[in-house]
């Protein structure tokens, strides 16, 4: 089994100076917790929800929101993004990833194709499903 037949396809973009409104935007409407920053047609790094958690207040979208908190959705991608990004070519195997995952300690995996644009993205779910359908596959 190959990256690419357990990535999840089609992962949400945002660029280096969209801000963490747009961050927001997405992580409320969407199933997922990391989104890709692209630039120029080449991965340049990652936004986690954890990352756009810790930028901003816990007090934000909630009765006692400031405006000190509302400010903090200014702040822009590049300013909270993981820059050192670990990915994999969509061929890598299953055991790859699983090391991979293992070694970085890493929460997720892009996967990149030979212009180093994301094609898909990979996270312990992903894995999990994987694992899932193998020993299902096995019975």
């Amino acid at each position: 089994m190959f990256s690419k037949n357990i990535m999840t396809k089609s992962p949400v973009f945002v660029s280096m100076d969209d801000s963490l409104a747009t961050v927001r935007d997405i992580f409320t409407k969407e199933n997922f917790h990391h989104i890709l920053v692209v630039e120029q047609s080449k991965l340049v790094g990652v936004v986690s929800d954890r990352d756009y958690l810790k930028s901003v207040n816990i007090t934000l979208g909630t009765p006692i929101e400031t405006q000190k908190d509302l400010a903090a959705l200014n702040k822009r991608v590049h300013q909270i993004m993981s820059r050192k990004i670990i990915t994999v070519s969509p061929q890598a195997s299953l055991t790859d990833v699983v090391n991979t995952f293992h070694l970085k300690k890493v929460s997720c995996i892009p996967v990149v194709n030979e212009n180093n644009f994301p094609i898909g993205i990979i996270s312990w779910k992903d894995i999990i499903r994987a694992i899932a359908v193998y020993l299902k596959q096995k019975q």
